[in-house]
């Protein structure tokens, strides 16, 4: 049986029936609705976002947008006019003055992006009844969230058909308030707020618009509600009498000046049927809308399985409950199984923001931002393993409606062709203008690279050729052959001014020479435009890449930050910018480098936690796969699932207890149990390179591998085995732990390996 022919299940496992289902959860569940806006239940469609608390007296779904940002004056800024002063300071680092790069910049204050911010919440309000039986449970399968209390039920979800917020409430009682209300917390007290409600054939048109302080922007939330009740308008919403069902339909529109709410309305009455209103209706319209989405929705998030072989008592706990069980099996299924409906629902417009889609608060920590130095590529770091061409789609969105301002940042700050990429951006703006003394991040010129490099990815794995890639990959190279200009006394290359986000030397300031991940950027970024753009160029950029210093190692024998000599490292932080050659890089692996992986390996036992910010500890973990290292693997894992970071939604904190809502974690620990089961490049399949400890069986399905090739995984105490299915015939090395093969597919050919038991 695949798991589209499985029965449709509960999210606490339960089948029709009455029966126990004993494969994985695909959804969680709580006995009791969100109190906190961080424990609401999510789901989008990588442009519209929901929050569901499920309170059946009071329902509030917090909408959100991936457009919405907030003006802060950012909007115009553009990147600091500095190439005119670029020789100076190359001369005055080079020639050892450590300090030289902290005035290399234009005086300006720092400068957040725009930022990310909530529309409003519908409310639905109903008089109170007797305490009954409650649930409130979210299907990972359909993204439907689903609040049942006695007779009061809600299902909420955000159609990938359809770009609509859709709600269906059945015997919403004798009488129900619906609003329109923008007052979340930290929304601006001089946000200019209109509400409008009239009456429609179907029931009524809800709208809220409102303007931003000190600006000509304004958004508008629209909510077309059909129900069979009788409506009359209120201050800032309706009434609705006798009412069996409601059906609510809400977009949100980001715009200057006004907004055509008549053509809005046109637009959600085409998603309705043609009957009138009645009950039966409100139902058949969202039965469509259901089935619409549901297609699109379902068959992406069912293309990979976990199922680690879970006590199925524990697969029936609530979340907020599971979440406690740090060691047991379930809750890693549960939290793979959330970390991609959650990625794949905050991915499609762009891809996910440091909130994924979602907030409840305007005073989004880091502006909400798409945070680009590491915290966008590891959220999205599953997408081509864990076959979400969604994910890659909508961050080469991003990435390729930026690049004209990609190429604004090269020419400015240092006087080059090409493309120079922000470490963070709103989504709208990729003008280079958020950098301060301590964080230089206008110097730091391995972005381009490090966010090209999930879309060569998905290329490799789809065996595909994106012409838009190919010109992105050589605009890259021509930044690096204007900008690779001064030598060391070895004849080598050296990239100055250079920046390891977001580190310093101990000895020197945060404007250096050398950073291990520049120097891998730099010459990745060479010889992938030299192989994808064969022609009179493809030499040079080899050439170039040929020049660049080797990496360094230092007297602890680890890999150096700073491959530049006499620059000491510091160990206990956060970001592991200089193992990007481990990960996602293959320049350095147990195979073909293996004393530089060693050098990387000693460089992750020195490197401390800093904060314990989830990205740092799940960071580790996707490079200590790459080496091999089951132990730091499991021992980060434990750290994230044992240190209180995931709410009652499984969305999770950026700090220990929860502090901070952040998506890094929830969406990056998918990656990293694929990544410590199975790992491939163009030539190379490795697997189960580093099981983490506690797992001793399991069956992982439909990862999908950079040679063209879909991968299922099974494991037990006492033997392996993986099913191989490739769409192009190849040859790679296999990697198993005992030993190493050639290995020979052929295109629409099963292949079936057994192995012996996993480390």
């Amino acid at each position: 049986m695949t798991d589209e022919d499985r029965p449709r299940t509960r999210a606490d496992g339960s089948g029709r029936g009455g029966g126990r289902y004993s494969g994985p959860v695909h959804g969680t569940w709580e006995p009791r609705p969100a109190a906190r806006w961080e424990d609401a239940f999510l789901s989008g469609n990588g442009t519209h976002g929901a929050m569901v608390s499920g309170d059946p007296d009071d329902d509030r779904v917090i909408v959100n947008h991936h457009r919405l940002v907030r003006p802060n004056g950012s909007a115009g800024a553009r990147p600091p006019e500095l190439a005119d002063r670029l020789a100076d300071v190359q001369d005055r680092l080079l020639a050892g003055d450590v300090t030289a790069g902290e005035d290399f910049t234009d005086g300006r204050p720092l400068l957040w992006v725009q930022p990310f911010h909530p529309a409003f919440q519908v409310r639905l309000r109903r008089p109170a009844r007797e305490p009954g039986e409650y649930r409130r449970e979210a299907d990972f399968t359909t993204g439907v969230v689903r609040s049942v209390c006695g007779e009061r039920r809600s299902e909420v979800f955000v159609s990938r058909a359809d770009d609509v917020i859709t709600q269906y409430v059945t015997a919403p009682g004798p009488t129900a308030e619906v609003t329109l209300d923008h007052r979340l917390p930290g929304a601006p007290a001089d946000l200019a707020v209109e509400h409008g409600a009239v009456p429609t054939p179907e029931g009524a048109l809800l709208t809220l618009c409102a303007r931003y302080p000190g600006s000509d922007l304004s958004y508008t939330g629209i909510t077309l509600l059909l129900t069979d009740g009788a409506v009359r308008p209120g201050p800032s919403g309706v009434r609705v009498e006798g009412a069996r069902s409601m059906l609510l339909l809400t977009r949100v529109r980001r715009h200057p000046g006004d907004l055509d709410a008549l053509a809005e309305l046109r637009s959600l009455r085409g998603l309705l049927p043609r009957a009138g209103r009645t009950a039966k209706s409100a139902g058949h319209a969202h039965a469509r809308l259901l089935a619409r989405h549901t297609a699109l929705h379902r068959a992406a998030y069912l293309r990979v399985t976990l199922d680690l072989g879970a006590d199925p008592a524990e697969r029936a706990l609530p979340g907020s409950e599971l979440v406690g069980r740090p060691r047991s099996p379930a809750l890693l299924e549960r939290l793979f199984a959330a970390g991609r409906h959650h990625l794949l629902s905050a991915s499609g417009t762009l891809p996910p923001r440091l909130t994924g889609l979602w907030t409840g608060d305007w005073d989004t920590a880091w502006s909400g931002a798409f945070t680009t130095d590491a915290n966008l590529n590891l959220q999205t770091a599953s997408a081509a393993a864990a076959a979400l061409p969604e994910v890659t789609e909508a961050h080469a969105a991003l990435v390729h409606a930026q690049l004209p301002h990609w190429r604004d940042n090269a020419r400015a700050v240092f006087g080059t062709r090409g493309v120079l990429a922000p470490a963070h951006t709103d989504g709208e703006s990729g003008h280079l203008y958020h950098f301060t003394r301590a964080y230089p991040l206008h110097v730091w010129s391995a972005g381009a690279d490090w966010l090209l490099k999930p879309l060569v990815d998905h290329d490799e794995t789809y065996g595909v050729r994106d012409p838009r890639l190919a010109a992105a990959l050589a605009e890259t190279a021509l930044f690096y052959e204007d900008f690779l200009t001064r030598t060391d006394e070895e004849g080598h290359l050296v990239i100055v001014p250079s920046y390891s986000p977001e580190n310093r030397p101990a000895n020197a300031s945060w404007v250096t020479a050398n950073a291990a991940m520049d120097l891998s950027a730099a010459r990745h970024a060479l010889r992938t435009a030299a192989a994808r753009c064969p022609g009179p160029d493809s030499g040079r950029w080899r050439a170039l890449a040929d020049r660049l210093p080797p990496h360094r190692v230092n007297a602890e024998g680890a890999l150096a930050e700073w491959a530049r000599p006499g620059l000491l490292d510091t160990y206990d932080h956060r970001h592991l910018s200089h193992l990007y050659g481990v990960w996602p890089l293959d320049e350095i692996n147990p195979y073909d480098t293996p004393r530089l992986a060693e050098a990387a390996r000693r460089a992750l036992e020195l490197r401390g936690a800093e904060n314990d910010s989830a990205h740092g500890h799940l960071h580790h973990a996707l490079i200590a796969a790459r080496l091999r290292d089951a132990g730091r693997v499991t021992d980060s894992l434990g750290k994230v699932l044992a240190g209180d970071f995931f709410h009652a939604s499984l969305m999770s904190g950026h700090y220990p207890g929860r502090r901070v809502y952040n998506a890094d974690a929830a969406h990056t620990l998918p990656a990293v149990l694929i990544e410590a089961l199975i790992q491939s490049t163009p030539r190379r399949l490795v697997l189960f390179p580093a099981r983490p400890a506690g797992l001793p069986c399991g069956v992982l399905r439909g990862v999908r591998t950079r040679f063209g090739a879909t991968a299922d995984l099974v494991w037990t105490p006492e033997g392996a085995s993986a099913v191989l299915r490739p769409d192009r015939s190849c040859h790679v090395e296999l990697v198993t732990p005992s030993g190493t093969a050639p290995l020979s597919l052929d295109a629409g050919e099963d292949r079936v390996l057994t192995l012996g038991p996993p480390p």
